[in-house]
C-alpha cells in the first residue's frame, strides 16, 4: 500500500514539475538568432521591413518555384485563405488570382510598414480579394473557424511565441481546414540559407504536432523548400 502511494506521489510530482517547465529556454544568442529557444531550436531574427526589397527580387519565381507551391496546394475560387507573415504580398497576390473571384486571402503580418507595401502593390495589380491584416506576436488576429487553408513560407521560424501564434491559427481554421508550413530544408547542406532560417521537416512535425495538427502529406517538389501540410481535426 505505502509504495503504491509513493509512487503516485511520485507521479504527481512529475505531473507537476512538468506543468511548471517553461515553454522557452532563454540563454546566448547566435549571430542570427534571438537567444530564445523552443522545443530545441533558436528562434531567427526577423527580417525587418526594411529588407522588403528581397521578397520581391526577380529571381525568387526561379529560385523558389512558386508556380510548383501554387499547384501543391490545390486552391480553388472561393476559398478563404491566410498567408501569415505575407510581407509584401508576394504570395498573397498569386493566392488571390488562384481564388478569385469569390475567394478571399487574408495577408496578415505584425509589420505595418509591410502592410503599406502589400496594399500598395495589391491595388496596382487589381486585386481586391486581399484583406491586408495586422496581427500580433501572439494572434493571428483571424476569425474562429473562418479559413479553409493558412500558408507560412519562411515566416514559422522566425515567430517568437510560435505555439501562441499557431493556437490562434488553428482557431481560426475550418474543420478539416489545412495549416501549410513552407521552410527551406535543414536536411540539405547545399540550400544557401543560413542554418537558423532553415528547418526539418522532422522538427516541423513535432511543433505543429504538439498543438494537435494532423499531418497530411509532405511535398519535396521545390528547389530548396518542403512544404510539410497538415490539418485540423473535424
Amino acid at each position: 500500500m505505502y509504495k503504491t502511494l509513493l509512487l503516485v506521489s511520485g507521479a504527481c510530482l512529475v505531473s507537476l514539475a512538468n506543468a511548471q517547465m517553461p515553454v522557452y529556454v532563454t540563454g546566448p544568442a547566435s549571430a542570427d538568432g534571438i537567444g530564445k529557444r523552443y522545443m530545441g531550436r533558436e528562434i531567427a531574427q526577423v527580417m525587418g521591413w526594411q529588407g522588403a526589397a528581397w521578397l520581391d527580387r526577380e529571381e525568387r519565381e526561379r529560385e523558389e518555384r512558386t508556380d510548383l507551391l501554387l499547384r501543391a496546394l490545390d486552391l480553388k475560387p472561393g476559398m478563404v485563405l491566410a498567408d501569415i507573415g505575407a510581407g509584401t504580398g508576394f504570395l498573397s497576390r498569386r493566392m488571390a488570382r488562384a481564388v478569385a473571384p469569390s475567394g478571399t486571402v487574408f495577408a496578415v503580418d505584425v509589420q505595418p510598414e509591410m502592410l503599406v507595401l502589400l496594399r500598395k502593390a495589391a491595388q496596382q495589380d487589381g486585386l481586391f480579394n486581399v484583406t491586408p491584416l495586422l496581427g500580433s506576436e501572439t494572434d493571428v488576429k483571424l476569425r474562429p473557424s473562418s479559413v479553409d487553408l493558412a500558408i507560412m513560407v519562411d515566416v514559422y521560424h522566425e515567430l517568437a511565441y510560435p505555439d501562441a501564434v499557431l493556437a490562434s491559427l488553428v482557431k481560426a481554421l475550418k474543420p478539416g481546414g489545412q495549416v501549410v508550413f513552407v521552410e527551406y530544408r535543414a536536411e540539405d547542406a547545399s540550400v544557401p540559407i543560413k542554418p537558423l532560417h532553415k528547418m526539418s521537416e522532422a522538427q516541423v512535425r513535432r511543433e505543429a504536432q504538439a498543438l494537435g495538427l494532423i499531418w497530411a502529406r509532405t511535398v519535396e517538389t521545390l528547389p530548396w523548400q518542403h512544404v510539410v501540410v497538415f490539418r485540423k481535426a473535424e
